[in-house]
């Protein structure tokens, strides 16, 4: 039953995000201020006391779907061989995790351009470091600073990845520019 319940209130949760990533996306930046929870709770089918129990604010549930991938962090290098090198797993943990599928340029734009959603667009890359950080200090056997540090600048890479992937610069797939971030981070 409580598998059940977990995946049904994960279900409400990502159900929530796409909806108030899609309404945002519709209004534009300039119009985010018109994007209400009873929008949001409409769209995704809920009730607003049930957006409000996942949700504080309509930024924290825009860069929701973010910040639910982010935690994931950790269990994605989990799942790397525990032959690879630190560098390879945490590369291809991060490949995997951040584009399958492919993010939707125009919701992540709207994520890391807007003024208004920059902080919570931040805290949402950045809640997964400290899962990150424990598993790489599990897979090191290390602990202290150099996981944490590595976690961070794992996620600054990605974050870094995502704004330079949204460039007209940047026509070639997600997974080769987090790979190009990443390089800068092992060598």
């Amino acid at each position: 039953m409580t598998d059940l319940r977990a995946r049904n209130r994960q279900a409400t949760r990502e159900a929530i995000t796409t909806a108030a990533l899609r309404l945002a996306v519709e209004q534009g930046p300039g119009g985010l201020a018109l994007v209400r929870v009873n929008d949001i709770a409409s769209a995704a089918g809920v009730s607003p006391r049930t957006y409000n129990n996942y949700f504080s604010s309509r930024e924290e549930a825009i860069c929701g779907g973010q910040a639910d991938q982010s935690r994931r962090a950790g269990d994605a290098l989990r799942a790397r061989p525990a032959g690879e090198p630190l560098d390879v797993a945490l590369t291809e943990a991060m490949v995997d995790l951040f584009t399958d599928p492919e993010p939707d340029r125009a919701g992540l734009r709207m994520i890391m351009l807007t003024p208004e959603l920059e902080g919570e667009a931040l805290r949402a890359f950045t809640v997964g470091e400290t899962p990150l950080a424990e598993a790489i200090a599990e897979r090191t056997g290390e602990s202290g600073l150099r996981p944490e540090v590595t976690a961070a600048a794992v996620v600054a890479a990605i974050r870094v990845a995502g704004r330079h992937w949204l460039t007209p610069a940047a026509n070639r797939p997600f997974a080769d520019v987090i790979r190009r971030a990443l390089e800068c981070v092992f060598t």
